[in-house]
């Protein structure tokens, strides 16, 4: 499965996720690969920011970052925390 990516004049790429379905049929996706997806696009929309890409509004982007980030610190700590056992 493909997720399209941050498109713009100068940018245009896919991100791929590796899928897994689990015997019962239920689609499984490594939440590593969430998380560092979700950082991936916020990194990859505050370049374009610095490179001056007019359709890009720096505060806008600089607030769906810090979400997006704090998306994929929770998705991390959820997980550390159910692998030591512990609920969050």
């Amino acid at each position: 499965m493909s997720v399209p990516g941050l498109r713009s004049l100068f940018v245009t790429r896919e991100v791929t996720l590796p899928l897994i379905v689990d015997d019962r049929g239920t689609l499984q996706v490594a939440a590593a690969d969430v998380s560092k997806l979700l950082r991936t696009m916020g990194g990859r929309w505050l370049r374009l920011v610095e490179a001056g890409d007019q359709d890009l509004d720096e505060d806008t982007v600089a607030a769906l970052t810090i979400e997006l980030a704090k998306l994929a610190d929770r998705i991390d700590v959820a997980c550390i925390a159910h692998s030591s056992g512990q609920s969050t």
